[in-house]
């Protein structure tokens, strides 16, 4: 007789748990204790049918909450329909997502991948492209900035600026300089003519929640014009609502040469986009680049729905007042624990709070005495406790956000 479950649907929550993933899974990641089994709009629960307040939206993913009504309408639907094609072919889907993005941005060609990373590395790629047949193989090199993340393939970890990342994976590709962020000296010293493409995230996300200058981000335009090199944003982290406009270059005013987009397009349906104008894109030709899932009817259907409910006037107020209040809510609490926090920093519902000298290293720590209380938040690395909840989020989840991390912090201090 076979005593094993007749399908993963029928296996109880007691037959896998946080320790199966150390005995079957590589070690690439020290996930919590927890095991979230369902969840719906922020509100998650785990394997115990404990009830968690979800503040980190998959790292800033699931946008529009978990198990979105539309969304999961606009998949079933797709589902029922046509999944996936070769790329000799293309589809309805794709093409109604390529339409609204070129529509409601700068860009007139999208091209769509399955993650952030595979985005950066077409941007990359291509930057490199233009720059060869325009100019010659001599205009190679790129400028990424310190504490930059771009994804991790071989290529974007590289352009991306944290060592701890690229450690142990030598040689890496060339042609790579990193500059300070936000310091426009340090961009002018740096961009030569051999410069292909600067790289930039409006809000660096895994370097601590910073947002760019408005000035630093228009000195950076300037330069790329004066050299010819292509300005690329990296908004997978920052973009698709996530600073209340539906992409952060908008806010300052800044328009880039390529935009890479992932995470929140498919609010955790996984796809990434590389949007430009049709005079670069032209410098892919077929067989230049690929990817056999990119641009797959399931994930673009996703997307559109996503596109087309984020990308309102309403929605996107509605994000700045959130921002308002949890802006608000943070820095009280800061206020009120000054041996613990520093300052507030971000924009939008991507915010960060520093934490003083007497707390530095323990962002981790806090965390986990925030997640003992119900409440899921991350960090952007020890020194930054970040904060990336649902664009969806009430004026009573951030209240309850608030009395979450106190009681945390409460528990941690009374245990020192």
């Amino acid at each position: 007789m076979n005593d094993h479950p007749r399908s993963l649907h029928d296996t109880p929550h007691a037959a896998v748990n946080r320790q199966t993933f150390d005995t079957v899974m590589v070690p690439t990641y020290a996930p919590a204790p927890l095991v979230p089994v369902r969840a719906l709009g922020l509100d998650l629960w785990d394997q115990s049918g404990k009830q968690y307040l979800d503040f980190t939206a998959g790292i800033a993913v699931t946008s529009l909450g978990h198990a979105h009504p539309a969304v999961v309408d606009a998949l079933c639907q797709q589902a029922s329909q046509l999944w996936h094609l070769g790329n000799g072919y293309t589809n309805e889907p794709v093409l109604k997502l390529a339409q609204a993005l070129t529509d409601a941005t700068f860009a007139e060609r999208a091209f769509f991948c399955n993650s952030g990373a595979e985005a950066n590395e077409a941007a990359f790629k291509l930057a490199r492209k233009y720059a060869h047949e325009q100019a010659g193989p001599h205009k190679s090199r790129i400028l990424s900035c310190v504490n930059a993340f771009h994804g991790r393939t071989l290529f974007t970890v590289s352009v991306g600026g944290q060592p701890k990342y690229t450690e142990g994976f030598e040689p890496l590709p060339g042609a790579i300089f990193h500059i300070p962020f936000n310091d426009i000296a340090a961009a002018r010293a740096a961009a030569g003519d051999d410069v292909c493409a600067i790289v930039v995230e409006p809000v660096q996300g895994e370097g601590g929640v910073m947002p760019a200058t408005r000035e630093y981000l228009q000195a950076l335009r300037e330069l790329c014009d004066q050299t010819g090199a292509l300005l690329i944003f990296d908004e997978v982290q920052c973009g698709v609502g996530r600073t209340g406009a539906l992409y952060a270059y908008m806010n300052y005013g800044v328009v880039p040469d390529i935009l890479t987009t992932a995470k929140a397009l498919g609010n955790g349906y996984p796809i990434g986009a590389m949007l430009t104008t049709t005079a670069i894109a032209r410098h892919f030709g077929p067989g230049s680049h690929g990817t056999t899932y990119g641009g797959n009817p399931l994930a673009c259907a996703v997307a559109l729905q996503v596109i087309e409910t984020i990308n309102t006037p309403a929605f996107l107020g509605r994000v700045k007042e959130a921002s308002a209040l949890l802006l608000q809510s943070l820095e009280a609490i800061a206020a009120d624990y000054p041996q613990v926090f520093a300052s507030v920093r971000g924009s939008g519902l991507m915010l960060g709070m520093v934490l003083a000298d007497g707390f530095r290293g323990r962002a981790k720590e806090i965390s986990k005495a925030a997640e003992a209380e119900g409440l899921m938040v991350l960090i952007a690395g020890m020194d930054v406790l970040r904060y990336l909840p649902a664009l969806i989020v009430s004026d009573a989840q951030i209240v309850q956000a608030d009395g979450m991390l106190r009681a945390a912090l409460d528990t941690l201090l009374a245990s020192a």
